[in-house]
């Protein structure tokens, strides 16, 4: 504990005899913030508890999923929370904002200086939140701004009912090519269910069946056939680098808007792990991301742009966002501040290096690793050669103590529910400090718990594992989180 911190100086005055040496500010903050939430709501309280006992006891192999700094979990319970600031910097609709004001200020130019973006909006609540405010943004600036010039009005208001209707036509049949759900695209890159599969006319591009890697003549063909508005590269479960600046080529050929969602691997970004041609911000119109995931900071969003779309992309509330979250903004610019900093550069290349470890370990264990490897911090691997479906492996795994998810496989028979494959992924445990001898451990363990796992002939959940495999997995796993623990200073 700092000797000038308010806690310690608070602790000083009810408490002058205490050791304030002997336990950590924030496990003092955290232990304090619960015991306030149980002495209104102990079942919460006991949640919250639960949920770090549960994830203490778990190896964290989901992709998309982090631990946060305490800081940065900190910044987000403060009365930040009890701020309506809808609008931007200097823009907003409400009085009293100047605080929110230089919270988000300051994000934004975190942001900016740690991506290289001409500009940066720190709004979203989510990466669908991020790419719904990039969508519109899109087109408004190419659909709606041209059409209003053309119809010599100011602005939505004034323009005429009958343009107005033809203005709404126009906006709903515009198109839009992206990455195809089985392939590694997202929901939120054209698959129908989601808003962006109704939003806009939708083809998708693919990869190789037999090398499971992108074709990028193939996506040129399609780009040059299709004439997309907007050409939309990224990925949530694509185990190999992009070449942006093709993408971009190709968008340009065809008159494109080049979008690219870099939810998953912003990290790697932000450390320079991903550079050059596989930079998105510096090929890309438009970047989305979320702030959690290898970014390592708070669940939420983020929209970086060329100028050209910054006007549009800050007015994302009241468009499509909600009321911005203060507290959350509050805990982005924690989190940019600590990308910022040389040593999160190292953690990037961890993150990459322990996976690409954990790939090979796999291999050579007889997992079928999709595309035979990893670029980032993601692989794949083929659940079928263990007469297991995604659903059966996922749940046995996560009964040996190991979290992670079912995933789609390229041209996977079994549909996105039950799956044909595991997507696995290294930024949780990178944070954690594991290193090669722990990746090739949890290989190990993964392949022994899938091995043992006999499926149901009757059901594509239902499986069987061997007590003894299991309890060995637990123990094993076990072992490995003892030596790294999560939040080793938090005793709750």
């Amino acid at each position: 504990m700092r000797a000038d911190s308010t806690l310690a100086s608070y602790l000083r005055t009810v408490c002058p005899d205490a050791d304030l040496g002997a336990v950590s500010t924030e496990a003092l903050a955290f232990a304090a913030a619960l015991d306030t939430v149980g002495d209104v709501a102990p079942q919460i309280a006991a949640s919250i508890r639960s949920e770090l006992a549960d994830q203490r006891a778990n190896l964290k192999l989901i992709a998309s999923e982090n631990y946060a700094s305490p800081a940065v979990l900190l910044a987000m319970g403060n009365w930040l929370s009890d701020k309506y600031a809808e609008g931007s910097p200097g823009h907003r609709f409400y009085a009293g904002c100047d605080n929110v004001d230089a919270i988000e200020s300051h994000a934004v130019e975190l942001a900016k200086d740690l991506f290289g973006s001409d500009h940066a909006y720190v709004q979203p609540h989510s990466g669908i939140d991020a790419n719904l405010v990039a969508f519109w943004a899109i087109l408004t600036q190419r659909v709606e701004a041209p059409f209003l010039e053309q119809a010599g009005a100011k602005d939505l208001v004034s323009l005429p009912d009958a343009d107005w209707e033809r203005l709404r036509d126009d906006l709903g049949n515009q198109r839009l090519l992206g990455m195809a759900l089985d392939a590694g695209g997202h929901l939120t890159h054209g698959f129908r269910p989601n808003i962006s599969g109704k939003l806009f006319e939708i083809a998708r591009y693919t990869v190789d069946p037999e090398t499971g890697l992108l074709d990028y003549d193939q996506v040129r063909k399609q780009a040059t056939e299709f004439r997309p508005l907007i050409l939309l590269a990224g990925y949530s479960s694509y185990p190999r680098k992009i070449n942006f600046r093709v993408f971009r080529e190709i968008a340009d050929e065809v008159g494109a808007v080049f979008m690219v969602d870099m939810a998953h691997f912003a990290g790697l970004v932000a450390g320079k792990v991903f550079s050059g041609d596989f930079d998105p911000v510096a090929h890309a119109h438009v970047v989305t991301t979320t702030t959690h995931k290898t970014l390592r900071g708070p669940r939420g969003g983020m929209v970086l742009c060329t100028g050209e779309f910054a006007a549009t992309v800050d007015r994302g509330c009241p468009l499509v966002l909600g009321g911005p979250l203060g507290h959350v903004m509050a805990a982005k610019a924690v989190a940019l501040t600590e990308a910022a900093r040389p040593e999160f550069a190292d953690y990037a290349q961890r993150i990459v290096d322990n996976a690409a470890i954990l790939a090979e370990a796999l291999r050579q264990q007889g997992a079928k690793v999709v595309t035979g490897g990893t670029d980032n911090h993601l692989l794949l691997i083929d659940v079928r050669p263990y007469g297991l479906t995604g659903r059966q492996a996922e749940t046995a795994l996560r009964e040996a103590a190991i979290t992670l998810n079912r995933n789609v496989i390229p041209f996977d028979p079994n549909g996105a529910w039950y799956t044909s494959g595991l997507r696995l992924g290294t930024p949780a445990v990178t944070t954690l400090a594991m290193g090669a001898e722990e990746m090739c451990e949890v290989a190990s363990i993964v392949h022994g718990v899938l091995q043992a796992t006999e499926a149901d002939s009757d059901s594509k959940a239902r499986y069987r594992l061997p007590e003894a495999i299991r309890d060995q997995a637990r123990g094993r796993a076990r072992d490995l989180l003892d030596r790294h623990p999560l939040y080793p200073g938090i005793a709750l």
